[in-house]
């Protein structure tokens, strides 16, 4: 066997590998969110950043199996998170938007479907969480409007969670 065919046969075992590794992990993600009952959306959300995670690792073995130098690599990855690094920074509430997101959607007490009231001098917004978006939280009023709040505003309002009888 030549090295090619080592590599090609090593490129279909680790693509295996990756499909097995994904079905394992989704079923898994389905179990626990059934056992401890987090909303469907959360499932999902949940099951697509453990599957871009482990495409970046199988994908990153494969450049290794095929010869591309780890320094070419480090450099390729290091000029693109710099590259990204600075275009986030120009936009810095878009990363506080995403990061408010990720924390309402894992660690804030209330969920999708949880009826709230959003405290706030102004203007008090009151209904039920329908989405939690990357950028805005969208809350169904008690008359029937749809009103978003960037997240990391929602993020900085006491909130009342309304108990459902």
């Amino acid at each position: 066997m030549n090295t090619n065919q080592i590599k090609i046969i090593e490129t279909v075992v680790l693509i295996l590998g990756y499909i097995v590794i994904k079905f394992i992990a989704s079923k898994t993600i389905e179990k626990v969110g059934q056992k401890f009952l987090y909303h469907k959306s959360r499932i999902k959300i949940t099951r697509k950043i453990v599957n871009v995670f482990l495409f970046v690792v199988i994908s990153g073995l494969i450049l290794f199996v095929w010869g591309v130098e780890q320094s070419e690599l480090v450099i390729f990855i290091s000029s693109f998170l710099t590259v990204m690094g600075i275009a986030l920074f120009a936009q810095w509430s878009i990363i506080s938007n995403i990061t408010s997101a990720v924390i309402i959607f894992f660690n804030h007490p209330v969920k999708i479907g949880d009826s709230i009231v959003v405290l706030d001098k102004d203007y008090q917004v009151e209904g039920k969480i329908s989405d939690i978006g990357m950028f805005f939280l969208i809350i169904k009023t008690i008359e029937g409007d749809q009103v978003s709040i960037p997240t990391n505003v929602f993020m900085n309002k006491m909130v009342k969670k309304i108990r459902n009888e």
